[in-house]
């Protein structure tokens, strides 16, 4: 959820530090401080000379694949009849652990038809 939200949170702002994705998620500082370290040591952060968080290539992509997977469901749900905020919650959950085949399936099946 870390990446995704450092990616929605970049695309209306380029300098996006650790206090707004505190701020975004609800989470505390040292939380936030906590798993940046991890994504770092991951490979798929970085912070720059002014501290700012920049997603790597790697770490971009995990984030697009996570957002589209989240938005594909949560449109799913809605088209469904689930209100807009039980089906972005839902999303949510399932966005991380769906597998590749399902997913690509829901996607064909009701959204490429």
């Amino acid at each position: 959820m870390y990446l995704e939200t450092i990616y929605l949170l970049s695309q209306t702002n380029p300098n996006v530090r650790a206090v707004d994705v505190s701020e975004h998620m609800g989470y505390s500082k040292p939380s936030v401080s906590r798993a940046v370290g991890i994504l770092k040591n991951a490979g798929y952060l970085i912070t720059d000379d002014s501290g700012y968080l920049v997603l790597t290539e790697t770490g971009k992509e995990i984030a697009k694949k996570t957002y589209e997977r989240h938005e594909t469901l949560k449109n799913l749900f809605i088209r469904m009849g689930v209100s807009e905020d039980i089906a972005s919650e839902d999303a949510c959950k399932i966005e991380h652990v769906i597998s590749e085949e399902v997913f690509a399936a829901i996607k064909k099946y009701f959204f490429e038809m």
